[in-house]
């Protein structure tokens, strides 16, 4: 700067040259294993790695030796609890997929055993979910008639299952959990809404006790099939489903608006089931038109691996049900386990989580089960139940196992309007309006991305519904990117901080400097917006100086704290905008670019062609720079200007 006050400067260090396998290495550690599970294993001798090794990825084995006694009692009670909905939910689960109703209590036997070995949740309770029941029904069924050909349909179902696990525990293996960051809490709030409403509307079938129904998912196709059916409604099952629908909503808001009585909504789904039964046992109303379960097979899970279709030439249908399912699946059951998580103040590993999901699922489509997560009923039962380890979920598994033995034949007289009822109710939880409100209050591209999912489901299909939520989601990423923030920046008086002057309308503007902010990384995508933005900002800043007749423009100062990363082209957008501000007779000046940009900046030589006497190390000090520059010029030419005035004087 040639000045001594200058001289001392802190200078913006250029990260020192790595070789290229340890720069790869680190970039793919920060990708993959943001948490460092290996770190762990350092210093450790051969058989406390291997002991660590087995406690990582059998979860169990860590905490089971602590195991209390205390905890036992509390775990009895809360899976004894979760039984009694697990029972009547997986038989109406299942009924909702179009499978037969004992692979839904199959489903909720040997999953929770997996699960319980190898999940990182004390709390999540593993079962069926409606959601997931409804992907499968309506992706299949558009290849197979479940009631024409139920054998290829079942084994279609086992085998999405199958490739739902693989699918699930490969993203666990792998670390790419990420992806299930692309269902925003957006989206998710309206594909869940959406598929409540579709499973709602679908169990009119069996509140009013129509025997033909449309295999569609969307609300025209479900209205259509109901209004056009009116000369075969029940009036019998119509009664009975009203009545249950009511005592279950009933009783969730007694257990809601009374803590202590959980256990009054934990159990009303079962005991609907046992009234349910007794009143067509005693009034024989399966003479009558309300349809009933029928025979229920005892014994516990027959083996499927034979039943795996993976030579029918459905194979393909049968992938994409699974990848889609086991996508859903995750989501919904990592959120819930998360959310639960909160209270209790543990964490939960995403990717254990993935890894447990996807074995409990290739394990139970080996075993006669369809997809299981999470469900958030199950789980919020078990959390208020008192459950203290993954031990309810082999509690429940017991449970469900001696009602497999000995109790199926009592479910012959379940009527199938009862099940209606509890998915009914089920569902009207998940139709979270209130969320929806908060969303447009807070974000309106967000609520757009909730509505645009929930009409999707509604109005297409499920599949419709969340390509279009994952669609807006992607396009939104892109704007970010492709649109980054460009803000000028001012001094908060009696301060060395510059902040937008946007956002803080007492930050004063330097006569003679433009200070701008970007606030992203600098990528091809954005690169062009960038350079022509800066210069509308540069032009717009000139006008404003002409019209005030301050000082000119002399500095533009770009303060890159906020760009974390540049490639190519962002460097080619840099160069086009100094060589601008140069014809122009302006300066550029950098504030604050990170290692990641100092680095590709000095390979590219563009720290040699701007100067690095022009990169500073906050807005301050480069703000300071440019004011001593100025002052500088300004007296030298005063200095001139009076030395000029002095030799005229003298000539006259």
């Amino acid at each position: 700067m040639g000045n001594a006050d200058f001289e001392c400067r802190h200078r913006v260090g250029v990260p020192p040259p790595k070789p290229f396998l340890l720069s790869l290495k680190s970039s793919l550690k920060e990708a993959f294993f943001p948490d460092d599970p290996l770190r762990q294993f350092q210093n450790q001798p051969p058989g406390r790695k291997l002991v660590l090794g087995l406690q990582y990825f059998v979860p169990i084995l860590e905490w089971a030796p602590r195991y209390t006694f205390e905890y036992f009692k509390a775990d009895v009670v809360a899976g004894i609890t979760i039984a009694s909905l697990a029972v009547p939910q997986g038989i109406s689960y299942a009924n909702l997929a179009n499978l037969p109703p004992i692979l839904g209590l199959y489903s909720s036997f040997v999953p929770p055993l997996v699960y319980a070995m190898l999940g990182s949740s004390k709390d999540l309770g593993v079962g069926t979910v409606a959601v997931a029941s409804l992907l499968i029904s309506s992706m299949l069924t558009k290849e197979v008639n479940p009631v024409q050909n139920p054998k290829l349909y079942v084994q279609l179902a086992l085998t999405s299952t199958f490739f739902a696990g693989v699918f699930q525990a490969a993203l666990g293996f792998l670390r790419l959990g990420f992806i299930v960051d692309f269902l925003s809490h957006a989206t998710i709030v309206g594909f869940m809404g959406g598929a409540a409403t579709v499973v709602c509307l679908q169990q009119l079938k069996g509140i009013l006790g129509l025997v033909h129904f449309t295999h569609g998912t969307d609300l025209v196709s479900v209205m259509r099939s109901i209004l056009t059916q009116t000369h075969q409604w029940r009036w019998e099952s119509g009664v009975l489903g009203c009545c249950f629908l009511s005592f279950l909503i009933l009783t969730r808001y007694f257990s809601k608006r009374k803590g202590a009585f959980f256990w009054v909504n934990a159990l009303a789904p079962l005991m609907s089931v046992i009234l349910g039964s007794l009143v067509v046992y005693l009034t024989h109303a399966e003479k009558h038109g309300v349809q009933v379960i029928g025979h229920l097979k005892k014994g516990l899970n027959p083996p499927s691996v034979s039943e795996l279709a993976f030579g029918s030439e459905y194979l393909p249908t049968a992938i994409k049900t699974g990848i889609i399912t086991g996508v859903i699946a995750l989501a919904e059951g990592i959120a819930v386990g998360r959310s639960f998580a909160m209270f209790k103040n543990y964490h939960i590993d995403g990717n254990k989580e993935m890894i447990a999901f996807g074995m409990m699922n290739i394990a139970g489509s080996c075993t006669s089960c369809y997809l299981t997560t999470g469900p958030f009923s199950r789980t919020a039962v078990n959390f208020n139940a008192g459950c203290k380890t993954a031990v309810s979920n082999i509690v429940m598994a017991m449970a469900v196992m001696f009602t497999l033995l000995f109790l199926t034949p009592l479910f012959h007289y379940t009527p199938l309007v009862v099940l209606s009822s509890i998915i009914i109710a089920a569902m009207l939880g998940l139709i979270d309006y209130e969320a929806a409100i908060h969303l447009w209050k807070v974000d309106k591209f967000d609520f757009v991305v909730c509505i645009g999912s929930f009409l999707g489901v509604v109005f297409g299909s499920v599949e419709i519904g969340l390509v279009i939520a994952v669609v807006i989601s992607l396009l939104r990423v892109l704007l970010f990117v492709a649109r980054p923030k460009t803000h000028v920046l001012g001094n908060i008086p009696n301060s060395v901080a510059f902040r937008s002057i946007d956002q803080y309308p007492v930050a004063r503007s330097i006569p003679g400097i433009l200070i701008l902010q970007i606030d992203a990384p600098i990528y091809f995508t954005n690169a062009n917006y960038l350079r022509e933005r800066i210069s509308r900002w540069i032009d717009e800043e000139e006008d404003k100086l002409k019209s005030s007749l301050e000082i000119e423009l002399h500095y533009v100062i770009l303060d890159m704290s906020a760009v974390g990363s540049i490639d190519t082209s962002g460097i080619s957008m840099l160069e086009e905008i100094k060589k601008t501000l140069d014809r122009r007779g302006l300066k550029l000046v950098l504030a604050n670019p990170k290692s990641e940009v100092m680095k590709k900046l000095d390979k590219s030589k563009f720290i040699e062609a701007i100067g690095e006497e022009w990169i500073y190390l906050t807005v301050a000090e480069a703000v300071g720079a440019c004011n001593f520059m100025l002052h500088s010029c300004k007296s030298n030419s005063t200095k001139t200007i009076e030395s000029e005035e002095a030799q005229a004087d003298n000539i006259v």
